[in-house]
């Protein structure tokens, strides 16, 4: 009986290794029979990235873009007291309708800014329950900074700084293009200069008429200004800063008298200033010419009865004859993308006169 035991224990463990086996062999053969998973997709090739640029590339793209013409034979469309928009801050009363950086993106390559400086006030901070709790600093206010919100100042308040580096950021992602900025200036030179020193990049691109030798040879080629990154101008009422970078603008242009009167209908192109007649010659220099075109007091529907056919006959009629047969460098307008309805706007009538040989 032990031995039947026996043999039974081990049939049944030989089956046991058979079927083990059997089981084995089918894994095997399954797996044999299975196709294999594919294999991993190569990665998409990489677009090649651009070749860095170099300098004669810069230099060819500047040339496409400007070719061979001086800083004093382009035009560039200008806003006037550009600060003072319905997107920036809550100002009541505006010049144009779009924030700084909208006109930039839109356009324009000249800035009119007012500059002043503020001193902090405890008052205001209180009555204004903590909404106007700024620092001492030089901001853009349009008359006192501290007289009527909306109208001399906005909240939040804007700083110089903070605009300033708006352009120079809107120049580092544009580098084909050249920015303009006329100062309206009621700081001093070492506040101004503080201000300055605190936007990023801003030393960098700087033109200095100094350093280019501008008196002695003349306005270098805007594709030379690109290709240089010198892209930036600053121009000041004020001579005491030319150290810094900033023009006095009284030294190196020419401009007519801003106002078209209350009724718009001054179209005289004489000169903002009695010593400085808008044909001056000068051996071997020519002034860039700033023409204003805008009325006392800027609104929607004036502005679009000025800024286009009307504009267009002033350049051709009236600033030509005045300045000796040149055109204007700098169109400065209020609510600049205003017209009426006769197909000439702002930026046609500039990129016209980009355009004349």
């Amino acid at each position: 009986m032990l031995i039947d035991m026996d043999m039974r224990l081990r049939v049944r463990s030989r089956a046991l290794v058979c079927l083990l086996l059997l089981a084995l062999l089918g894994t095997v053969t399954t797996a044999a029979a299975s196709p294999r998973p594919a294999a991993p997709a190569a990665p998409a090739a990489t677009a090649e990235k651009a070749p860095p640029t170099t300098a004669s590339t810069a230099a060819a793209a500047a040339a496409a873009r400007w070719g061979d013409r001086r800083l004093d034979e382009a035009a560039f469309l200008t806003t006037h007291n550009a600060f003072t928009n319905y997107e920036d801050s809550r100002w009541s009363s505006v010049n144009q309708s779009e924030s700084v950086r909208a006109q930039l993106d839109n356009g324009v390559r000249g800035l009119s800014l007012d500059t002043h400086w503020y001193e902090r006030s405890t008052w205001l901070c209180i009555i204004s329950f903590g909404s106007d709790c700024y620092p001492s600093d030089v901001y853009l206010c349009h008359g006192d900074c501290k007289t009527f919100a909306g109208a001399t100042y906005a909240l939040p308040r804007q700083t110089f700084h903070g605009t300033m580096q708006t352009v120079v950021d809107f120049l580092a992602a544009h580098p084909q293009e050249v920015v303009t900025v006329f100062l309206e200036d009621y700081v001093g030179a070492d506040q101004l200069q503080a201000s300055l020193g605190r936007v990023r990049g801003l030393q960098d691109m700087v033109f200095r008429p100094d350093q280019w030798g501008v008196r002695q040879h003349g306005w270098p080629k805007v594709a030379d200004l690109v290709t240089s990154g010198r892209r930036l101008l600053i121009f000041s009422d004020r001579s005491d800063r030319e150290h810094l970078g900033v023009m006095y603008d009284k030294s190196w242009t020419v401009s007519n008298f801003w106002s078209l009167g209350d009724l718009g209908n001054d179209l005289s192109c004489v000169s903002r200033w009695s010593d400085v007649p808008l044909d001056r010659q000068e051996p071997g220099f020519r002034r860039l010419f700033t023409m204003s075109h805008h009325r006392n007091v800027p609104t929607v529907l004036t502005a679009a009865l000025d800024n286009g056919a009307k504009l267009r006959s002033r350049i051709a009629e009236q600033c030509r004859a005045a300045t000796g047969g040149r055109d204007p460098n700098y169109v400065s307008v209020d609510f600049h993308r205003l017209s009426d309805g006769s197909g000439h706007t702002p930026a046609s009538i500039v990129a016209e006169l980009g355009a004349r040989p």
